[in-house]
């Protein structure tokens, strides 16, 4: 008996088998276009590689830090409206690349429209899984949700590679149809509060006392870290290895993602906050350190570590977040994306000055180095902060 109730907790309700179905095909369509799309702006249409990368920080802005309106949206007309919303300004956004082949202004629109589509869509998406959910259930939801969205990054990009130069007409007309028929899904979703079988389930928020840790600053931290690896990597491994092993070790990393997160999100929801910044933190540094080593094994190796870290780390403070916090989880959703969002620009600013200099110096493995110090560093001066704080008091237990 106590077997098959396990197995029940553990099956997703209809919605939520939707929900993370439509996860992986809207990534999977979003990654057949977004990573072509300096490719396209500058060669296709000619744009200046300046202008180019003014263009793409724009429209990564929106994409991070848009998403602190998804919260006040969903309150206004509620989770799955939203995400009607953010499918509808999607689809015009795909559609309208058809005709911005030709135009600048156009894909540039069309580019703005799909950003401001995804800041919207995300944290309604996440909020909307763990809606009527209880608390111990957010690890395991969270984590599918993440394996779904990594799927698709990993399929995507290989399975437009074919249309992407040749037919990018045609590419951008099943985007925006795949986009399309995801969205009539989900007009047919419950509507909000109408998941009886959910809803009586849910735990009330406990006030028990938490480590003074913010989980938006850490989130900061922890994507400023990581972003490292994602932006610089390839400058490092393809001259010391090949195009075709950072592939294969881009493959595996996706591949881990997708497997590993699951398997570990109870024991990572188990763990307190600042001994998942220890183990996360650490498994970074670990990998940064392995590659700046250099060679084959070392690249494979410290993105397996780095991996292991990201897993840690990202799940750790969205779950640290929504426990932490009376706001709505859309809210709390996208206040993390933009924690995500001043991370990703902290890193992209800062990584580049450092990797200038550590080429100018003769050594780009300097860069690894000081991306290791970084990430034992950092999460020393979080915690020292949050000792001078003052740690709060355990509450004595009450026996029973």
């Amino acid at each position: 008996m106590s077997t098959e109730r396990a197995l029940g907790k553990r099956r997703f309700t209809g919605p939520q088998g939707f929900l993370l179905t439509g996860s992986f095909l809207i990534t999977l369509g979003s990654f057949a276009v977004l990573p072509y799309m300096s490719v396209l702006l500058h060669q296709r249409l000619g744009l200046g590689l300046g202008t180019v990368g003014v263009v793409l920080a724009v429209a990564s802005l929106i994409q991070f830090a848009g998403g602190v309106v998804a919260g006040p949206v969903a309150a206004r007309i509620g989770l799955r409206r939203s995400m009607l919303l953010a499918l509808a300004l999607r689809t015009a956004g795909f559609a309208a690349f058809v005709p911005g082949l030709t135009s600048p202004v156009l894909a540039i629109g069309a580019l703005l429209l799909v950003s401001a589509g995804a800041a919207l869509y995300l944290p309604a998406n996440k909020a909307c899984l763990v809606d009527g959910s209880p608390a111990g259930d957010r690890p395991r939801l969270l984590s599918a949700s993440s394996s779904a969205f990594n799927a698709g990054m990993a399929l995507g990009p290989p399975a437009a590679a074919p249309l992407v130069m040749g037919s990018p007409g045609a590419l951008f007309t099943c985007v925006a149809g795949l986009f399309a028929l995801v969205g009539v899904g989900h007009a047919f979703l419950p509507r909000d509060g109408a998941r009886p079988e959910t809803v009586t389930s849910q735990e009330p928020r406990t006030g028990g006392p938490r480590s003074g840790l913010s989980p938006f600053l850490v989130t900061v931290v922890s994507v400023y870290t990581f972003m490292f690896f994602q932006h610089y990597l390839a400058l490092y491994a393809v001259p010391r290895t090949s195009a075709g092993f950072y592939g294969v070790v881009l493959m595996g990393y996706a591949a881990l993602l997708v497997v590993a997160q699951p398997l570990l999100a109870e024991w990572i929801a188990a763990l307190s906050y600042p001994a998942a910044l220890r183990w996360g933190f650490g498994s970074m540094a670990a990998g940064m350190a392995a590659i700046a080593g250099g060679g084959h094994a070392g690249i494979a190796v410290g993105g397996a570590l780095i991996c292991l870290g990201e897993i840690m780390l990202f799940l750790k403070n969205d779950l640290e977040a929504l426990a932490r916090s009376s706001a709505p989880p859309a809210t709390v959703f996208g206040r993390q994306r933009l924690a995500a969002g001043i991370g990703a620009f902290a890193s992209g600013v800062v990584g580049g000055q450092l990797y200038a200099a550590a080429e100018s110096a003769g050594s780009a493995r300097a860069f690894w180095v000081a991306a290791c110090l970084q990430c034992l560093l950092l999460p020393v001066l979080l915690l020292s902060r949050r000792t001078a704080r003052g740690e709060p008091k355990p509450r004595a237990e009450t026996s029973r």
